[in-house]
């Protein structure tokens, strides 16, 4: 069993960066691979990006490219989230998932079966 726990969020001006960082506990993390996904007010979730179990393949969404960036350290048992040039649209709450995803589906909510409670990020003036 994982459990996941994401942190950093908060308020930040457009154009400002956020680091969050999702840490986990519980065996075989490092077998894991580990997405993003957000969900933002009146919207569903949605995926932002995703990184393998190696670190060495991300994968984003086209409305991050660029500007966010995925990380890992496995011997910190923790993901990072690096955001930058934030946008007003970028406002949502941002979920760390762990699974072990076939790379055909691996933007689908479904093959990501722990999750965390999410941290929200505010992107306003």
């Amino acid at each position: 069993q994982v459990q996941l726990v994401e942190s950093g969020g908060g308020l930040v001006q457009p154009g400002g960066s956020l680091r969050l960082a999702c840490a986990a506990s519980g065996r075989d993390f490092k077998s894991y691979g580990v997405a993003w996904f957000r969900q933002a007010p009146g919207k569903e979730r949605e995926f932002v990006g995703t990184i393998r179990v190696s670190g060495g393949s991300k994968y984003y969404a086209e409305s991050v490219k660029g500007r966010f960036t995925i990380s890992r350290d496995n011997t910190e048992n923790t993901v990072y989230l690096q955001m930058n040039s934030l946008r007003p649209e970028d406002t949502a709450v941002y979920y760390c998932a762990a699974g072990r995803p076939i790379l055909s589906a691996i933007r689908e909510q479904r093959m990501y079966y722990h999750w965390g409670q999410g941290t929200r990020v505010t992107v306003s003036s």
